[in-house]
Parts: structure tokens; sequence; C-alpha cells
């Protein structure tokens, strides 16, 4: 499945997340100052998309999304995902066999 939606992550001013989608890429080179073009991405559907001023990204969000966000939201959800606890996995004692 070809990856068709285009979303920017960005913090307001008030400091709630805003998100906001893009139908195509055409639609977000209005908005943003292309600068490159992935080159080097290990998903291979990324390489060759935009690279934005001011944006990180692309990056693969589901099936169908690409997604791009400012500094500060990868920071502080880059941040949020190391702290978390992953859930405990409880260890299989081996069965006795009689």
């Amino acid at each position: 499945m070809q990856k068709d939606t285009f979303r920017v992550v960005t913090r307001g001013a008030d400091g709630q997340i805003r998100i906001r989608d893009y139908d195509s890429q055409e639609a977000l080179l209005k908005r943003h100052c292309q600068v490159g073009v992935d080159d080097c991405s290990t998903d291979l559907a990324l390489r060759g998309l935009p690279v934005f001023r001011g944006l990180v990204g692309p990056m693969p969000e589901g099936k169908n999304v690409i997604r791009y966000e400012s500094p500060e939201v990868f920071e502080t959800l880059t941040k949020d995902w190391s702290a978390a606890k992953p859930a405990r996995r409880r260890s299989r004692s081996a069965s006795p066999t009689a």
C-alpha cells in the first residue's frame, strides 16, 4: 500500500500538540520549504521524499502516513518514549515432566 497522507506535528503557542494532515505532497510543498530529499531511510517507501527546513522527517506512521515533526515535538516525544517503562514479562518456568 502506498503512503498517501502527509502528517505534520507541531506544538501550538498554548503548548498543545497540533496535527495537520495533507492529502498530497504538493499541498505540503506549498506550506513548507524543501531543503533536500531523503536518501538514507531504512524504510524504502520514504526514500526520495522531501526534507523540509524546520521539520524532522520523513518517518513512517502506520501503513499509509508519512510523518514530519517540529524539532521540539520530536525531542519531547522521544524523551517520553525512552522514559516509558516497558511492560514486565513473566518468565515461564519449565513444566515439571513426569
